[in-house]
């Protein structure tokens, strides 16, 4: 299952049945789930630990030091849930003494070709970030966002959950959950209604979204003046989701 010409550290520990492809490197202090697969010339560096049904793709790199001039060689952290998919030159970074420790991904992520996710972020569940997409450091994503391609977003921004960024997009405020965007510098464009559906979001749910949307965006409503107006009128789940992701927003929602 090790290709002959892997290095694999003896300090790495893999499940049996994970497959390493030639040239590959595996450095210590890696955990490695069961069913994995690591392709040729990829370099994993720990400490680092990788869920069940790992794929990474030819010319990744994952768990290595990060960027920030500030890093001296402390033993920081990746960890990531199952089921992900690593694409071609993909990097992504461990965490950082000043903020975490530990950057943070969950299960049944796409990170297509030379994505970057930098230092200390959290990445949800299901999400989706196209080609060239970069996370700056402290970044977090929330589960079902989907980044469009050569988008790129700011330090300590939040893009909530089942948020989309259409192509190209240059996000430098936080984004509400269930919002579309795009632009540069972006701009919010309605909601991500076509995914709203896709997962089963019932219509009542739309409906209430679709008016909390309203109250944010188009009635002229300060931010404060419009999430009490939609905890007076709604109570789903939904629109707490909504209104959570502009409640915890430090950096100012995209308007």
């Amino acid at each position: 299952m090790i290709h002959p010409t892997a290095i694999v550290d003896p300090k790495a520990r893999l499940a049996e049945d994970v497959e390493v492809g030639p040239f590959s490197v595996i450095g210590p202090d890696v955990e490695i789930g069961a069913g994995s697969v690591i392709g040729p010339h990829v370099v994993v560096k720990g400490p680092t630990v990788l869920g069940e049904r790992t794929r990474i793709f030819q010319f990744a790199s994952v768990g290595e030091d990060c960027q920030d001039k500030k890093y001296a060689g402390e033993p920081t952290r990746l960890v990531m849930g199952d089921d992900n998919v690593i694409r071609e030159g993909v990097t992504l970074h461990r965490g950082t003494v000043q903020d975490r420790g530990e950057t943070t991904i969950g299960s049944r992520n796409l990170f297509m070709a030379y994505v970057h996710v930098g230092h200390d972020c959290v990445v949800g569940n299901d999400c989706i970030l196209a080609n060239q997409v970069t996370l700056a450091g402290h970044v977090t994503l929330g589960d079902a966002a989907i980044i469009g391609g050569l988008s790129a977003i700011h330090q300590f921004c939040h893009f909530g959950t089942q948020a989309m960024a259409g192509g190209g997009s240059i996000i430098t405020k936080d984004t509400p959950a269930y919002v579309m965007i795009n632009g540069n510098p972006a701009q919010p464009h309605g909601l991500n209604l076509v995914g709203l559906k896709r997962r089963g979001v019932s219509r009542e749910a739309i409906k209430a979204l679709t008016e909390s949307y309203k109250m944010v965006y188009r009635k002229g409503l300060t931010v404060d003046q419009a999430l009490a107006a939609i905890d007076a009128e709604y109570a789903l789940p939904e629109t707490k989701i909504f209104t959570d992701s502009i409640r915890v927003s430090t950096r100012g929602i995209l308007r």
